[in-house]
């Protein structure tokens, strides 16, 4: 067998550097795969109380709040009154901004399918499996690819004038731009920035635009959907 081809068997192979495995069976053997066994904890009564303990403090809470705020229900439905703006539950008032900047067709189907299609098809990618920094190895070439996708996200963004969205984005490239820049003497906050991976970067991203986008839908929209400041 060639020096290029060798695979080399043993108990203290590294899964992450050779996720590849070869099994040797002769006839009087048979394969076994045994591993670690971790720390186990029975069903009942560890994770079944708790899981009571959980649900009963939640329910007084919530009895609570019930007792001393009332829901903010308005009255009741009529058809020739449409309220102004009207404006979907609070957990779907993302999309309604969205739509507010871009098409149906974009804001409604393609951007959350393409969110959902992610997350089925990311799982597979053998996509920095070490959890390794963003800008660990190679750091020209990310952070030129870096750049570009930010580029493209900006003017495409900018061209819908979603500012909501670009707001966010701005910020949070800004940050990893940061710990991109060696600095003599970084802070923790900077070194913590420094040592976050590339998903880390991504889900802090989605997540930050999905709570400013739920909070102007909630708070900053008006008649006709227009900017409106709170406490006015």
């Amino acid at each position: 067998m060639s020096e290029k081809n060798r695979y080399e068997a043993g108990f203290g192979s590294d899964a992450q550097k050779e996720p590849r495995r070869i099994v040797f069976i002769t006839k009087k053997t048979s394969a076994k795969v045994k591993g670690e066994v971790g720390r186990q904890v029975m069903s009942y009564p560890q994770l079944i109380l708790r899981e009571a303990i959980a649900f009963e403090i939640l329910t007084i809470v919530l009895v609570v709040i019930a007792l001393l705020w009332d829901a903010p229900l308005e009255q009741l439905a009529n058809p020739l009154l449409t309220p102004n703006p009207a404006k979907a539950p609070w957990y779907f008032l993302g999309l309604q901004e969205l739509l507010h900047y871009f098409p149906p067709i974009v804001a409604g189907v393609l951007i959350p399918g393409l969110v959902v299609v992610a997350l089925v098809f990311i799982p597979y990618f053998n996509v920095n499996i070490q959890g390794e920094p963003l800008w660990a190895n190679h750091p020209r070439r990310r952070l030129n690819l870096f750049l570009g996708c930010i580029v493209v996200l900006l003017v495409f963004f900018g061209i819908y004038h979603a500012w909501t969205v670009i707001i966010p984005t701005v910020v949070i490239s800004g940050l990893a731009l940061t710990a991109y820049v060696p600095a003599a003497g970084r802070g923790r906050f900077l070194e913590f920035l420094g040592s976050r991976p590339l998903s880390w970067w991504v889900m802090t991203w989605f997540i930050t635009v999905a709570i400013i986008l739920t909070i102007v839908g909630t708070f900053f929209r008006g008649p006709g959907w227009s900017w409106v400041w709170p406490w006015r």
